[in-house]
């Protein structure tokens, strides 16, 4: 789906969805095909962090 129909989903600006997308490509999250699209290429992911306040 286009980052415009992801950001309309979730009710969100295209811009931050836009932002997020390209976040999650350099992170190695998503991925970018040959043809351009952009993949979930995992089943799941498991995340551990842990947030401090400022």
């Amino acid at each position: 789906m286009s980052i415009r129909e992801a950001a309309r989903r979730l009710g969100r600006d295209v811009k931050a969805v836009h932002g997020d997308v390209h976040a999650l490509l350099k992170a190695g999250i998503l991925i970018k095909t040959k043809s351009g699209q952009i993949e979930f290429p995992f089943d799941a992911i498991h995340v551990n962090f842990v947030l401090e306040a400022a």
